[in-house]
């Protein structure tokens, strides 16, 4: 989660190698178990899936991260040698597959023979080997373009700090963009001007900096002996913002944050996560949310062109609604969803600020005059909300998390600890839906998705989406 909170382009390796041990249970499934052999597509696509199939598929998903995070296989830099990568992932496979054999002898999973260990480990090491080598060659493509991007502020000029920001930017785990230095010191910034490297803020414009920027981390290079309550209060607004901080010094007593010492480039910094980093849990998050999308929208796809269809014909317009809202550290994406106002709705919206029935920044109204009559049964129902799967399958939002905000209502946070909501992915459902919606008070909403992001887990994420389905029945808060 955090981006979500530990290795930000742990999601693209993980769901590679787990995409390929995928490919690999299934082959070797298919060649090994005489249940399953001349069965054809049609056959294998009619075959029910038990409970015992789908716990096999859930420790399977949980056991391969653990086996290549635990070897270290999403933390390669430019220094560590292909033979020494190649090894770990002979441990790696040798141990995940250990540990499902081991597995189908506790739950008696039939399927699971010495013919089959054998000749999953064989395509597993093979196929992760080569998908590796592909994973790096589409990093970089994607890279080149501009992909993946992760935006890193630096506060202090000095040798340290630049030598520091020139490894980032060799890093192959990461792509690190170097957004700029924060320091007010004339001869520091004269001496910055020479390095390529530019200033973007002074220490006290650096607060005002992170609410109106794109900042994924921030790394303080001051020292803490003579720059104490500069430092200080560089990490109150941080933490204020829920945007990690990485230090290369000793650390302060924090009310809140988890501390995580790790090596980057040749120094060692301790990073101060707002939650406790939980790498293995974020990539399965996002593994669930690709694969719980992908099944929704082939299972809803007749009830979407419906309300499509019905949008249209009822109304004047297109079917769906697209509005720019922030995400992960308030990037900009457009959300879908289907249209249940009037076309020219947010023209209008100004004509009706001064019957704003919310607290706070948001607005609502009970009978709003913008929507139509099809508009109030499509989100009493949430069927409007649909579309929204086409964007956590595109990774703009997940399942669970806090509601994503149109800029408007980011433009109304009159509180930094507002915008720490959006140092997680947001989502299609959070405490907030089950909450009652509409019917709570913002700052009230506030209090819960920190609630959230101080609770997260896979499991806290289950128990949300259980308790959303009655809720969605009901139609409870929608309007």
């Amino acid at each position: 989660m955090k981006n979500t909170n530990g290795n930000p382009n742990i999601s693209f390796a993980s769901l590679m190698d787990l995409s390929v041990m995928v490919a690999c249970f299934l082959f070797a499934a298919l060649v090994t178990s005489s249940d399953l052999q001349g069965l054809g597509m049609e056959g294998l696509f009619s075959m029910q899936v038990t409970l015992r199939d789908g716990l096999v598929f859930v420790c399977f998903v949980l056991v391969w991260g653990i086996s290549f995070s635990g070897y270290r296989l999403y933390t390669r830099s430019r220094r560590d040698s292909l033979t020494e990568e190649a090894f770990n992932i002979f441990k790696a496979v040798t141990i995940g597959t250990l540990a499902i054999v081991l597995l189908s002898f506790i739950i008696r999973v039939t399927y699971i023979t010495p013919a089959f260990a054998a000749m999953f480990w064989t395509s597993g090491l093979t196929a992760t080997a080569l998908g590796r080598l592909l994973s790096y060659y589409l990093l970089k493509r994607a890279r080149a373009g501009g992909m993946d991007t992760h935006n890193m502020l630096i506060v202090g000029i000095n040798q340290r700090s630049l030598h520091f920001a020139s490894e980032m930017k060799e890093r192959l785990d990461h792509n690190y963009n170097i957004i700029g230095f924060v320091d007010d010191d004339p001869v520091r910034i004269e001496y910055l001007k020479k390095t390529g490297f530019q200033l973007v803020a002074g220490l006290n414009d650096f607060a005002g900096y992170l609410r109106g920027h794109v900042v994924d981390e921030v790394a303080v290079c001051l020292p803490l002996k003579s720059f104490y309550q500069q430092d200080s209060a560089i990490l109150s607004a941080c933490q204020e913002q829920g945007i990690m901080v990485r230090f290369l010094a000793d650390l302060f007593n924090l009310k809140r944050g988890h501390a995580v010492a790790e090596p980057m480039g040749d120094d060692a910094v301790i990073t101060i996560y707002d939650k406790d980093s939980k790498v293995v849990q974020s990539a399965v998050k996002r593994a669930v949310d690709v694969a719980a999308s992908s099944a929704a929208i082939l299972m809803l796809s007749p009830l979407i062109v419906l309300a499509a269809l019905a949008v249209r014909l009822t109304s004047p317009g297109p079917a769906l609604f697209v509005q720019e809202r922030l995400g992960l550290n308030k990037r900009m994406f457009r959300m879908y969803k289907f249209r249940t106002m009037v076309v020219d709705a947010e023209k209008k919206l100004a004509e009706l600020e001064g019957m704003n029935e919310a607290e706070g920044p948001v607005f609502k109204i009970r009978e709003d005059p913008r929507i139509t009559p099809l508009g109030r049964f499509l989100r009493k129902s949430s069927i409007d909300e649909l579309p929204q799967l086409f964007n956590v399958l595109k990774g703009d939002i997940s399942l669970v998390g806090p509601r994503p905000l149109p800029v408007r209502d980011y433009n109304g946070f009159d509180k930094d600890w507002h915008r720490r909501r959006f140092s997680v992915r947001p989502g299609i459902t959070c405490l907030w839906q089950i909450s009652g919606r509409n019917n709570i008070p913002f700052e009230k909403w506030m209090e819960l998705d920190m609630h959230y992001i101080d609770n997260w887990s896979l499991w806290y994420d289950f128990k949300i989406l259980l308790k959303t389905v009655p809720v969605v029945i009901r139609g409870s808060g929608a309007s």
